[in-house]
């Protein structure tokens, strides 16, 4: 739904990439965008949503709590592991300094949120974006408008650039008409 090709416009699991850390550990983001430039967005969808599961079947208002503050913990936890892997320093990427941390189900998104207002901070000091399906989609549609105001751009350059080639030839014609009716 995003109008992004694979193997174009993004890469799964770093796929053909020689993606290593500085320790020479090899790293594998879920996805990586591409952006026009030779630029890349990292999107990490790997956080655990099994305390936000045991949340929903809790029983007891008690054990509602008790699991909402595991699924808390569990996304920040997420968030400090995601922000040691350093992605924006891997070799043949040009990333903006944060990654996207994608948490596929929204409800369980918003439940975090609400269970801990300053959490969008927490993570933005440390270079993570929270994102859920609605706000992804609509940051990767403005990234697939990125790339056809892009193919736009570079079909207009060769126009112009065939169109130049094109008045050459007319010129030139029109001096070699010139020359054969003064002859």
């Amino acid at each position: 739904q995003s109008g992004l090709r694979p193997e174009h416009e993004y890469i799964v699991q770093g796929k053909g990439l020689p993606l290593n850390s500085e320790n020479g550990q090899r790293l594998r983001p879920d996805v990586i965008i591409c952006l026009p430039d030779n630029k890349h967005l990292i999107i990490d969808a790997k956080v655990s949503l099994v305390a936000y599961e045991r949340y929903l079947q809790a029983e007891s208002e008690g054990r509602q709590d008790k699991e909402l503050q595991t699924h808390l913990k569990s996304v920040m936890n997420h968030i400090d592991q995601l922000s040691e892997k350093h992605y924006s320093n891997l070799d043949g990427l040009d990333t903006p300094d944060f990654v996207l941390l994608f948490m596929p189900i929204e409800p369980a998104f918003s439940l975090a949120l609400q269970a801990k207002a300053d959490l969008f901070t927490y993570a933005w000091d440390k270079r993570i974006v929270l994102v859920s399906p609605t706000t992804l989609l609509a940051t990767l549609r403005t990234v697939a408008s990125l790339w056809k105001l892009e193919q736009q751009n570079t079909h207009a350059l060769e126009i112009a650039r065939q169109g130049g080639a094109l008045y050459d030839k007319f010129v030139g014609f029109m001096e070699e008409m010139d020359k054969i009716g003064t002859h």
